[in-house]
């Protein structure tokens, strides 16, 4: 069974038959500005490997995120996207507020996220700056989709 929360219209839905691949492949692999370059084969996995969710308003999809997790202890968030014609409208933080109510997120000890430029949105939901920032490490290869 998918998680649907309603509200003013709005549908956030985990269902993933219902999401608009070609404008979710066009913002991540064209538009978005952690993904450039976005493989297909690769777009095609993350979606399988993750829990999509998708905002629609009247059929159309107007945003998404997805939370890659083990259900258990933790989650990482990515990918979280509206329609670049809708923001400025609530509708990130709407769905943010459908993201984290998920009953399979209740219970993680940690969720994590990475911005340049959403701070502001992220803290009304409890995110913050890494406490301890030397402990956090990462192995990144941003030329990666370039190269394929």
């Amino acid at each position: 069974m998918h998680y649907v929360v309603e509200q003013d219209g709005l549908l956030l839905s985990t269902d993933p038959a219902q999401l608009d691949r070609a404008w979710l492949f066009h913002e991540l692999s064209e538009e978005a500005y952690w993904s450039p370059g976005l493989p297909a084969e690769r777009f095609d996995s993350m979606l399988q490997h993750s829990l999509c969710f998708g905002l629609y308003r009247n059929g159309v999809q107007l945003g998404f995120a997805r939370a890659v997790t083990d259900y258990a202890t933790f989650a990482y968030l990515a990918d979280v996207v509206v329609r670049a014609e809708c923001r400025g409208q609530g509708l990130g933080q709407w769905m943010m507020q459908g993201v984290l109510a998920h009953p399979r997120l209740q219970q993680l000890r940690r969720m994590m996220l990475v911005t340049r430029d959403a701070h502001t949105l992220y803290r009304r939901f409890g995110f913050e700056a890494t406490a301890a920032p030397a402990n956090v490490m990462e192995k990144r290869d941003l030329s990666l989709y370039r190269q394929a």
